[in-house]
């Protein structure tokens, strides 16, 4: 396993971010955070919820196009940013001739957990995880031949625009004319489909939204009351996005002693934990042309749900 974020690199970023996080005017913290070992299994259990349609969604799109996806890509190479557990990524791997796999996460105990599970599963299959930042770190892909680069779940909606077009001109950067990136994206829908996705019934989501508090008292000796904050998970129609916020119950004083940092809180006042953007079929072919990319195939569940797009690097 290649190891670009040791844990003093993690704590130096995560110390960063809570300083330019809790001082802002309205105050904010990465997701990336929420993904501890504890987090990486909240977030397997939030895309098995009745609620949750995303997982679902994109599972039928691989399970219905995989085999569209190795006859357009001839991919030998896979590498799959942002893979946790790599769960839907074994629909893929059944369909490609690999010659290899490469998923990349900041969480090295998914990736432990998702290396030897495929071990098992894809006897033969040279599988090289990278322990990195996908945001920092895409230099360090393998030049491997005819790469196919997966970024599944949805998780480009948690970039603003901005950071969405930097992201994948850095993709385009890496890879060559001809090779491909396969994009998941979540479509705008009726919030009342959107917002309990983000709201469940068991609160496991809110529990993963707090999560990143504890992380917090983990690493930065942090004093944060966790049950003192409660979950909110919002639709801006304007933006087209969910927020997820902690909400503060009362009036609190936190000191994070890592940071030499003392933070207070108004009852009522949030923290931005983080955007998950909604997106529909001109805007993603627009970003992807901006960024050096040719939209291919655009597939979608049977209810358009979810959408897969297969995008070539153009020359």
């Amino acid at each position: 396993m290649k190891v670009l974020l040791d844990a003093d690199v993690q704590e130096a970023a995560l110390r960063a971010d809570v300083l330019a996080g809790l001082t802002a005017p309205s105050k904010w913290l990465p997701p990336k955070w929420f993904y501890d070992a504890r987090g990486s299994e909240l977030f397997e259990e939030i895309t098995e919820l009745p609620e949750y349609y995303p997982t679902r969604a994109e599972r039928a799109v691989l399970e219905t196009h995989a085999g569209d996806i190795a006859r357009h890509t001839g991919a030998r190479t896979l590498i799959e940013l942002g893979s946790g557990y790599s769960t839907k990524t074994r629909l893929l791997l059944d369909a490609l001739d690999l010659t290899s796999f490469v998923p990349m996460d900041v969480a090295p105990s998914a990736l432990e957990a998702a290396t030897a599970q495929i071990a098992v599963d894809f006897p033969g299959l040279p599988v090289h995880p990278i322990v990195g930042d996908i945001t920092q770190h895409l230099d360090a892909l393998p030049a491997a031949p005819d790469r196919l680069v997966a970024f599944l779940g949805g998780t480009i909606g948690n970039f603003e625009p901005a950071e969405r077009a930097q992201f994948l001109s850095a993709v385009r950067g890496v890879l060559r004319p001809g090779e491909h990136l396969l994009l998941g994206t979540d479509l705008v829908k009726s919030p009342r489909v959107l917002v309990p996705a983000y709201d469940d019934a068991a609160g496991v989501t809110a529990e993963f939204n707090r999560n990143v508090l504890r992380v917090l008292n983990h690493h930065l000796s942090a004093d944060f009351d966790v049950d003192g904050f409660a979950h909110v998970a919002l639709w801006d129609a304007d933006h087209e996005w969910i927020e997820m916020r902690l909400r503060a119950r009362w009036p609190m004083r936190v000191t994070i002693p890592a940071v030499n940092l003392t933070v207070s809180f108004a009852s009522g006042e949030e923290i931005r934990t983080e955007i998950s953007a909604k997106f529909r079929r001109e805007g993603v072919d627009k970003e992807l042309t901006e960024a050096g990319f040719t939209l291919d195939q655009w597939w979608t569940d049977a209810e358009g749900r979810f959408a897969l797009s297969l995008a070539v690097a153009t020359p």
